[in-house]
């Protein structure tokens, strides 16, 4: 997060969303209702407040606008929640999960440093296969040993592995997911067991492509993607390219794809792919029918 004021609403929201998990599980659906509800308008102003952070300050135009599109779809659903759409409890319970997943290594030091030093040191070995062998440096923001340093033409570049770079955030979105279904505990575990090593083994081609094409300045000479990122850093056009652009979009699609993989070991999660196609189209969809699972609308199924 870019600031204590964003982690500290961020813990409010997934307390509030825990809560919300709690009051269900204890058979008080209406107040779950209620403080759900809460936690989807505080989730709004979460995405709000991080907005200029992705689209001013990172230059991440898929980042800036995802964080735009979130202040309205939070909103919605809270809405939705209100009005008695049960079936969004599952979207809820996941939401909480992911931020316990996530916020300790966000906002604790002792647990975001190994993370980020152990996917440095995959990302190195990788490049080392790749034939290339730049120093390893101690980052300018988080003051690891975790930026690889590059020199080309004569003029060093340098590329920081950050907790973003470590696969957690899409990590903690399928943990959130998987854990929200209402499915036996062997399935939850083969699904997270197929799907978190390919997570993080696409995470270090990723970061070790772009430290590469950065260090070596593969897409130099694109002028107009300065324009694009309102930059005048010349030596900066072969790192926007490849993890603004090009890693960004290719992440999004990945995540598509492991997704509707996932249906195959748990077809529960179709209710959660209904209930973002309602809240983003306000039709309803029958995905359980389409993949023959015999799943209820709170999200649970057969062994």
């Amino acid at each position: 997060m870019p600031s204590p004021l964003t982690d500290g609403l961020a813990w409010i929201v997934v307390a509030l969303f825990g809560a919300g998990v709690v009051l269900d599980a204890t058979d008080r659906r209406p107040r779950a209702r209620h403080v759900t509800v809460a936690a989807w308008v505080l989730f709004a102003a979460f995405w709000l407040a991080l907005v200029p952070h992705f689209a001013l300050e990172q230059r991440s135009i898929v980042e800036g606008v995802l964080s735009l599109a979130a202040v309205p779809a939070s909103l919605y659903t809270g809405r939705e929640v209100y009005r008695g759409r049960d079936s969004l409890l599952v979207l809820s319970r996941a939401v909480a999960v992911m931020g316990l997943v996530y916020l300790p290594a966000n906002t604790i030091e002792a647990v975001r440093q190994p993370l980020v030093l152990m996917t440095t040191d995959h990302t190195q070995w990788l490049i080392h296969q790749l034939g290339q062998d730049p120093r390893i440096v101690e980052g300018r923001e988080l003051g690891y040993q975790n930026a690889f340093w590059f020199v080309t033409g004569g003029r060093p570049y340098v590329t920081e592995v950050l907790l973003a770079c470590t696969g957690l955030g899409s990590i903690s979105i399928f943990t959130g997911l998987v854990v929200a279904l209402d499915a036996p505990a062997r399935r939850k575990v083969a699904g997270l067991a197929a799907v978190v090593p390919v997570i993080y083994g696409l995470n270090v081609v990723r970061v070790a492509f772009i430290a590469l094409a950065h260090g070596n300045q593969w897409f130099r000479g694109q002028e107009w993607v300065l324009v694009l990122f309102g930059s005048e850093e010349v030596g900066m056009i072969s790192f926007f390219v490849a993890d603004r652009i090009v890693s960004q979009l290719l992440s999004v699609v990945v995540l598509v794809a492991l997704a509707l993989a996932l249906v195959r070991v748990l077809p529960e999660i179709v209710v959660v792919f209904e209930d973002v196609l309602y809240l983003a189209t306000g039709d309803e969809y029958d995905l359980r029918g389409a993949v023959g699972a015999d799943v209820r609308a709170d999200g649970s199924g057969s062994d």
